[in-house]
């Protein structure tokens, strides 16, 4: 089957288990909707998992890691060597992301998707980076297409292993500036209004990053409405292999957590694909990167947390674990007004 065709299969949610889900939330001694999104979201999972059980007591963290070749134009504060040192920090527990895993009882599999040397975390290596978009095109339109399949199919290993929810995580330097180029793009805005400092650029920095997009996109014309060519042109490996593992949430029916702003470009660049991966999409934060709540509201989903956070590895995503995971504690575990054999709320208009 081919991409696309997979693609194509991707069906909305179970709307009867969310009812059921939603039944559960009222029949448990509290008031209406008092939790507010934490019970939209464990509705939405309900719909997602087919199921209104909803448990999510194996957590995983995808983190795609590449490395991309605009940094030769003097966008990044820092070189592309960076990239597969914090990579293959992520094992090791020397990176923020790994602490907060290890807190929250997630596991970690960062991949190699286009890292610019040979590293020992899980070998899933498109190339070794992606081009000078500035120059010629980022990559190929089968590359592209390989690391959208690539994401599609870690979501299928870790379905077969067990996993009931997976956040999403990046590591590359320069991937603020193809997220940015594709947000621009996508969103229908300016350079100068998604794009930020990154990981610590100063004034002049920003200005010849913002420069760089505009040459870029003038130069390549990628075409709006067909992702794989938008990625090809200005993106890189680690969006396209997210944006696979947005989809493959959509394919095996897993619910997947957007981290920060490349992770939400990733998913809006999913969602170009087939817009009903949206249904199997949970928001985390809202980055400090600028267009974070631009691509958000182009999902149409709300933060769960506003931290100012801009790390990125998935950071965001694996905080809001703890929030589920409290949400369906009480989901699961809390008396019902039947029980405690007290009048239940009603819905008032």
């Amino acid at each position: 089957m081919t991409l696309e065709e997979q693609i194509k299969q991707i069906k909305t949610v179970n709307k009867q288990a969310m009812k059921e889900s939603k039944l559960r939330w009222d029949s448990i001694a509290k008031p209406l909707n008092s939790l507010g999104k934490l019970e939209k979201a464990v509705i939405k999972i309900a719909g997602i998992t087919n199921s209104h059980q909803v448990v999510l007591d194996k957590k995983a963290l995808i983190i795609m890691c590449a490395d991309n070749g605009i940094v030769e134009e003097g966008v990044t504060q820092t070189g592309q060597e960076v990239t597969a040192i914090v990579a293959e920090n992520f094992l090791k527990k020397k990176a923020s992301v790994s602490i907060m895993s290890d807190y929250t009882h997630t596991d970690i599999f960062p991949i190699d998707i286009g890292v610019a040397k040979d590293t020992n975390i899980i070998n899933k290596k498109i190339a070794y980076g992606t081009k000078n978009f500035a120059k010629e095109p980022a990559m190929t339109y089968e590359e592209a297409k390989r690391a959208i399949q690539t994401g599609i199919d870690m979501v299928g290993e870790l379905k077969e292993k067990g996993y009931h929810i997976i956040a999403t995580g990046e590591m590359g330097i320069g991937n603020t500036t193809t997220s940015s180029a594709i947000a621009a793009l996508l969103l229908g805005k300016s350079v100068e209004e998604v794009t930020g400092k990154g990981a610590g650029l100063s004034n002049e920095g920003l200005n010849r990053k913002i420069q760089v997009i505009q040459d870029a996109l003038l130069l390549h014309k990628p075409d709006k409405e067909n992702m794989i060519d938008v990625l090809s042109k200005i993106g890189g490996f680690d969006i396209a292999g997210l944006a696979g593992v947005f989809l493959g949430g959509a394919m095996y029916h897993i619910p997947v957590v957007i981290d920060g702003f490349i992770s939400a470009v990733s998913a809006l660049v999913a969602a170009r694909m087939n817009a009903l991966a949206i249904e199997y999409m949970l928001p985390s934060h809202a980055s400090k990167e600028p267009a974070a709540w631009y691509v958000l509201q182009a999902l149409g989903l709300e933060p769960f947390i506003t931290c100012d956070m801009c790390l990125g590895e998935g950071t965001g995503a694996v905080a809001v674990f703890s929030i589920l995971d409290m949400a369906t504690a009480v989901y699961n575990s809390m008396s019902t007004f039947e029980q405690i054999e007290v009048a239940a709320y009603q819905p008032l208009s």
